[in-house]
């Protein structure tokens, strides 16, 4: 049996790993806010994106759509650079996040690996955002596996598992795709395969880390890449 014969699905993070999410929200601030530095501004709001998931995981917070969770921490950082937004422009730099450009090797790249995989987003957007975001860029998952359907944030069990399960297929059978390590490492404590894909644009220049780790299956520089080391047609 090859390397990955035994893989069936391949599940991938979709912010930062399928879409250059510094890019779409850094337009769409600089849009919004003038006055602010839009980078900064961007980097400041994502920062927050893993500490309310995961309250919301310790059960500090009840649970709540990423949209909701997006709209408070983008106040909170509104407030820390001195500016107010109002709900009509919360609301449109919120759904930004759904027209988020896709980085130019997600759609040739999935493609090819649809060819010999089932490829399914595995993200913390709900399935109304993720499917918007799809339709945006053409990605042609097969599956859309939003927050929403078991409402849990990644890194928990429920989200990597559940999918398994929705797949009828072992864990093991699953290969999470990722530009983030600690994502890789939740899934793999589950059972999961991993691949690590290299971003190092993702937040706009300033520094990633994109090492990886030695018990990542595979370690590639894109989709593209991956499909190759896959042996996709």
């Amino acid at each position: 049996m090859a390397a990955f014969d035994d893989v069936r699905v391949l599940a991938f993070d979709t912010f930062g790993t399928v879409t250059d999410w510094f890019t779409g929200i850094t337009t769409a601030v600089s849009n919004a806010a003038p006055t602010v530095d839009a980078a900064a501004f961007t980097r400041a709001w994502r920062t927050r994106y893993a500490p309310i998931m995961g309250r919301v995981e310790a059960g500090a917070l009840p649970w709540r759509g990423l949209d909701d969770l997006q709209t408070e921490t983008l106040h909170d950082v509104a407030t820390e650079f001195g500016i107010v937004i109002d709900d009509a422009t919360a609301t449109r730099l919120v759904r930004a996040w759904r027209t988020i450009p896709g980085w130019p090797d997600a759609v040739p790249g999935l493609a090819r690996l649809r060819e010999r995989y089932t490829i399914c987003a595995l993200s913390n957007g709900s399935v109304a955002l993720l499917t918007e975001m799809a339709r945006h860029n053409h990605f042609g998952w097969d599956f859309i596996g939003g927050s929403d359907l078991w409402h849990h944030y990644k890194p928990a069990r429920e989200t990597y598992c559940g999918l398994a399960t929705l797949m009828e297929c072992e864990p093991s059978e699953v290969m999470m795709v990722a530009t983030h390590q600690s994502d890789l490492d939740a899934a793999r404590g589950f059972g999961l395969r991993t691949a690590f894909i290299e971003r190092p644009d993702e937040w706009g220049g300033a520094p990633k880390d994109d090492s990886g780790s030695p018990h990542n299956d595979v370690h590639a520089r894109d989709l593209i890449d991956l499909a190759e080391r896959l042996d996709a047609p």
